[in-house]
């Protein structure tokens, strides 16, 4: 691989990381603006927001930039220009009609998601459907923009696409943040209209995110357009076959994307209704499924990014393999990929589940639900890595057809299960339901793998149980240092709960190192940084 690609690669590697930790850290102050309600709300609107953004542009950037690399590679540059100019008016009026298809089904949406339009709820259908119409205006700029970022990947340029990010992120947050806090505290307006403001900072981001793209192609375009007077104009491509080819490299990542936004869409619309049937306040329904759905799951996440962006770079291997029929090759490449992504969410989602109620009281408040809700859910983290994986694998061995069967399977069993164990076990229900949904989707995966990869899994389950193992152990050191820490400190309060997750998180991640150090785990697994670290901390190698 190029210096020059190695160092693109890792630039959007860390745009991408530095844009969900801002994703993930404004919620701390967002919360103490609009509290447990306004999250409710956000959610409503950002669900199905997520849902029509992954439709409108999951995928775009790597099909685009994959398509414009393949015809640069033969000196066929302006190919990818035809593509991105005819592709400027199809983004811009695919964003146009997902807008106007989010905006006019806004009531819809709200209707099925509400059960009750009693006064004394505290968020009504007119309510959510303001907030759906409010973060909607950002599909008329979002497919357009992932657009132009493909491009210039296309062009190994990963700059343009990281800065973007970045600057879209903080545009966001700072309007959001700023926005609310005006609305509530200085004009003391609405909670709708707060979370209104919160929402259309999408748009606003967006436009930031635009506006760096917009000056990288004014100081490349004379660069670009040297490329194309090098053009060898041999090959005449329609548009037909350019976006039928694009659709192809597009498809599977849309279903990865969709994924799970629709499992939360699946817990919009059944949720409420489920736990009114039970017996429970409207408002506590509400209020539930803002901790399951915007609380709980921004926190789970967490492991899920790391893990599955580190084990994602071993896929192209594993294509490479694949296409080169070297079984071997990708046997040893998916061996690496399953334990990687075990080995790094297995003791993060644990983890994340003994420290649940400091963890929780760190990023919102001290709350009992949330506590319970978050250590339920943190496992079900490693579920959602799971499946990420094994449906960019699928892709690699030319599968990705099974994908829609695994998401679809999943998703029926989701909406299957998703009522009855709500009046089962409440807010957990949901959570057990969405594990059941993944692990059905996860099976057809891996079964899919097993036959058309020809892969035996009996080592990675072998390795699998040691990584539980390990895990278990670090587990109980941890819950005993735990115990130790609340006896003197309190996990209701933010700051003490900040040392106790430094200490037990610490001391956990110590246990954890030394055993894969102690039985060369990590040398397998990451091989010659391990070394380097061996021989920094004069360990034997």
């Amino acid at each position: 691989m190029s210096s020059k690609l190695l160092r693109g690669t890792f630039i959007l590697t860390l745009g991408t990381i530095l844009s969900k930790v801002l994703g993930l850290f404004y919620v701390i102050p967002f919360y103490a603006i609009i509290d447990k309600y306004g999250t409710v709300l956000y959610s409503y609107s950002y669900i199905p927001y997520t849902i029509f953004i992954s439709v409108a542009t999951a995928g775009v950037p790597l099909a685009v930039s994959k398509f414009i690399a393949k015809y640069n590679a033969l000196g066929e540059y302006a190919v990818g220009r035809r593509l991105f100019k005819s592709g400027v008016a199809v983004m811009l009026g695919t964003g146009i009609l997902s807008f106007l298809v989010m905006y006019l089904t806004a009531p819809i949406l709200a209707d099925i998601t509400i059960s009750s339009n009693d006064s004394n709820v505290k968020i009504s259908p007119e309510d959510v459907t303001t907030v759906i119409r409010a973060v909607s205006f950002a599909l008329i700029v979002v497919p357009f923009m992932s657009l132009i970022r493909g491009f210039f990947q296309g062009h190994q340029s990963m700059g343009p696409s990281a800065v973007s990010q970045v600057v879209e992120q903080v545009v966001r947050i700072v309007f959001l943040l700023a926005g609310a806090y005006i609305v509530l505290a200085i004009m003391n307006g609405s909670m709708v209209t707060a979370v209104s403001v919160a929402t259309f900072a999408a748009f606003i981001g967006a436009i930031g995110s635009l506006g760096v793209l917009g000056w990288y192609w004014i100081k490349r375009k004379p660069y670009l357009d040297e490329l194309l007077k090098e053009d060898k104009g041999t090959m005449d491509i329609s548009l037909k076959e350019i976006y039928k080819e694009i659709l192809i490299y597009a498809a599977p990542f849309v279903f990865v994307g969709i994924a799970n936004p629709l499992f939360q869409f699946i817990d919009m619309i059944t949720f409420e209704k489920a736990m009114v049937s039970t017996g429970l306040d409207p408002n506590d329904a509400q209020a539930a499924f803002g901790v399951l759905n915007f609380q709980t799951h921004k926190l789970v996440i967490i492991p899920v990014s790391l893990a599955t962006a580190f084990s994602l770079t071993l896929v192209p291997s594993i294509t490479k393999a694949f296409t080169d029929n070297d079984r071997k090759g990708m046997r040893k490449q998916l061996d690496q990929t399953f334990q990687v992504l075990m080995y790094l969410t297995v003791p993060a989602a644990i983890g994340l589940s003994l420290l649940a109620q400091p963890m929780f009281t760190v990023f919102y408040e001290n709350d009992p639900l949330g506590t319970e809700i978050l250590r339920t859910y943190a496992p079900v983290a490693i579920l959602f890595a799971l499946y990420s994986v094994t449906a960019a694998i699928l892709q690699g061995i030319n599968e990705q057809r099974f994908t829609i069967l695994s998401l679809l399977t999943g998703l029926l069993v989701k909406l299957t299960f998703n009522i009855p164990m709500i009046k089962l076990f409440e807010t957990q229900g949901a959570v057990f339901s969405t594990a059941l949904g993944y692990v059905a989707a996860i099976l057809i995966n891996m079964y899919v793998i097993k036959k058309f990869a020809r892969y035996p899994m009996g080592f990675v389950t072998r390795r699998s149980v040691l990584i539980l193992i390990f895990s278990g152990l670090m587990a109980g050191v941890t819950m005993a240092f735990y115990e130790v820490l609340v006896e003197f400190l309190s996990p209701a309060d933010k700051f003490q709960s900040i040392v106790i997750i430094g200490i037990s998180a610490l001391v956990g991640a110590a246990v954890y190192f030394y055993l894969g150090l102690r039985t060369k785990l990590l040398d397998r697994l990451f091989g010659d940084r391990v070394t380097k670290i061996k021989r920094k901390l004069r360990l034997p190698v």
